[in-house]
C-alpha cells in the first residue's frame, strides 16, 4: 500500500517492530534471552514512535476529526498494554517464551491496525495540510 509521506516514517517505524515481533513470537526457551535482548534494543525506538503518534499524530487526527473513534480508542489502549509487557519483560531476564510470545502478538496486531485501518482512517479524513504538518512535526522530532 502506498503510504502519504507524512505517514511514511512511522510506517517504517513499523516494519522494523514487525521483525522484532517476529523473533518475540518465534522465540523457544533456548533463544528467549535474545529475542528479549533485540526487543530491548529496540524498545527505545518503540517507546519514542508511540510517543510521536501520540504527541503529533493522534492530536492533529482530532483536531477535525473524532477523538474517540474507536480505532484511536483501540490503538491508544495498545499502547498502554505494549508499554506494560515491555516493562515486564524489561525487569525480568528470565522472561519466558510465553510472555515474549504476547508481547510480540500483540505488538504485530497493533501494527496491523494502525498500517491496515487507522492510517488509512487518517489519511481519507485528515486535510493535506494538516498531513504535511504532521510530516513536520515528525521530521523536528
Amino acid at each position: 500500500m502506498r503510504r502519504s509521506p507524512a505517514l511514511a516514517s512511522l510506517s517504517r517505524d513499523h516494519h522494523v517492530a514487525l521483525v522484532v515481533a517476529q523473533a518475540l513470537r518465534r522465540a523457544d526457551a533456548a533463544g528467549a534471552s535474545a529475542a528479549r535482548e533485540r526487543f530491548l534494543a529496540f524498545w527505545p525506538d518503540g517507546r519514542r514512535h508511540f510517543r510521536d503518534e501520540e504527541e503529533v499524530l493522534f492530536p492533529a487526527y482530532a483536531r477535525d476529526g473524532d477523538a474517540h473513534h474507536p480505532l484511536l480508542v483501540r490503538a491508544l489502549g495498545d499502547h498502554v498494554a505494549i508499554r506494560a509487557r515491555a516493562d515486564a519483560v524489561a525487569a525480568d531476564p528470565d522472561a519466558p517464551p510465553e510472555l515474549l510470545h504476547d508481547l510480540g502478538e500483540r505488538l504485530a496486531a497493533h501494527v496491523r491496525l494502525e498500517e491496515r485501518e487507522l492510517f488509512a482512517l487518517f489519511e481519507a479524513e485528515m486535510a493535506p495540510d494538516r498531513l504535511a504538518a504532521v510530516a513536520e512535526a515528525l521530521e523536528r522530532g
